[in-house]
C-alpha cells in the first residue's frame, strides 16, 4: 500500500475571477473544472491544473466572495511549489511576472518566489526528473517553459525540525532531517516540509484549506482508512466528491490531509476538449441549479475567451 503522490490542493479565495485571473491567464494553468462546494452549494469549487487534468498537477479553490485575507500559522500550509522543467524557465517566469505587474525574488536556493493577488507564496523550482511533465498549453507560454505540476509544499508547526513520525512511519514519506521530507509515490514524487511559524493563523483568502494525497483506487482507500482508525487518529467515512472518492484526517501539526482516489477523475461529465467549460454541479446540488446559475458571479475563463477570439 503506497500513495501515489499528490492528488490536489485546496485554498479559500475571496474573489474567483481575480484567481482564474492569476493562475489561468499569468501562470497558464487550464480551468480543468467549475464547480460548487458540496458543503456548501452556494460557493463555487474552482479547479486548475494541466491540459488532462491529472492527479498531481491539480491546484483547487473554494470561493467565499469578499473574504478577508487570511494568515498562515501553526498547521496551515504557508508555500506551494509548482515545477518548471529546467533552470533556463526562471529568466522567462520572472520577465513574464513582471510585466503581468508581479514582483518575485530569486531565491538562494535558485528557485523564483511570487506572491499572488491575495496573498499565497508560490514557489516556481525545477522539477524532480523522476516526476512526469504535467503541462498546460497557452498562447504566450512556450512547453519548455510551461509549469509542470505541482512539486511540493511547505506548512508551519512548532517543533518544526523535530521528526513527525505520523509521516514517515504511517505514511511512507522519508525523513530528510531538518523538517524536510520526500514522498516517494507511485506515480509522482513531492516535496514536504515544516517551517517555525511566525504569527498565529486565520483561515480566509489566500490561504490553504487542505492537501490530498493520491490512491489508486477505492480498496487501498478502504486500508488507508482501517491503517488510519487503527492508529487513533479520527478520520472520516469516505466521501463521494463526484471525480474522487475522499477521506480526511488531520495529521500531528494539524494540517488537515485528505486521501482522494485517482479514478472516476475529472472526464466523468466532460470531454477532455470541454474540461472547465460549463457549471457542473454535485448530484446532490443539481436540483439547486436555477437557482445557483442566477446567484453565482459569471467567471471568464481567459483559456474560453482566447480560443473563441483567435477562431481555435
Amino acid at each position: 500500500m503506497k500513495l501515489q503522490g499528490l492528488h490536489h490542493i485546496t485554498l479559500v479565495t475571496g474573489d474567483a475571477q481575480k484567481t482564474v485571473d492569476f493562475y489561468v491567464d499569468v501562470l497558464g494553468l487550464r480551468m480543468v473544472k467549475k464547480t460548487v462546494n458540496f458543503d456548501d452549494p452556494t460557493a463555487y469549487h474552482l479547479y486548475f491544473g494541466d491540459d488532462a487534468g491529472t492527479p498531481g498537477s491539480i491546484l483547487t479553490w473554494f470561493e467565499y466572495p469578499g473574504a478577508e485575507p487570511g494568515i498562515p500559522g501553526p498547521g496551515m500550509v504557508h508555500t506551494i511549489q509548482l515545477g518548471i522543467a529546467s533552470a533556463e524557465a526562471i529568466d522567462f517566469w520572472a520577465s513574464r511576472l513582471q510585466d503581468k505587474g508581479y514582483d518575485s525574488n530569486l531565491e538562494e536556493d535558485g528557485s523564483l518566489l511570487v506572491i499572488d493577488w491575495e496573498g499565497m507564496h508560490i514557489q516556481l523550482v525545477v522539477a524532480d526528473p523522476e516526476n512526469p511533465p504535467l503541462r498546460a498549453a497557452h498562447p504566450e507560454i512556450p512547453a519548455e517553459m510551461a509549469i509542470v505540476g505541482v512539486e511540493g509544499a511547505r506548512a508551519y508547526s512548532a517543533y518544526a525540525t523535530v521528526e513527525e513520525r505520523v509521516l514517515s512511519d504511517l505514511l511512507g514519506f522519508t525523513y530528510l532531517g531538518g523538517g524536510e521530507y520526500r514522498l516517494e509515490g507511485g506515480l509522482r514524487n513531492f516535496r514536504w516540509g515544516y517551517d517555525q511559524p511566525y504569527a498565529d493563523g486565520a483561515q480566509g483568502g489566500g490561504t490553504v484549506h487542505h492537501i490530498a494525497w493520491a490512491t489508486p483506487d477505492d480498496a487501498e482507500q478502504e486500508a488507508w482508512h482501517t491503517r488510519l482508525d487503527d492508529s487513533g487518529a479520527y478520520v472520516t467515512d469516505v466521501l463521494d466528491r463526484d471525480y474522487f472518492r475522499s477521506i480526511y484526517f488531520r495529521e500531528p501539526r494539524n494540517v488537515l490531509f485528505e486521501i482522494a482516489t485517482i479514478p472516476p477523475g475529472f472526464t466523468k461529465d466532460e470531454e477532455p476538449e470541454d474540461l472547465g467549460d460549463e457549471l457542473k454541479l454535485p448530484r446532490m446540488h443539481e436540483h439547486l441549479r436555477a437557482e445557483l446559475e442566477r446567484s453565482l458571479t459569471p467567471i471568464v475563463n481567459p483559456r474560453t475567451a482566447r480560443g473563441v477570439e483567435t477562431g481555435e
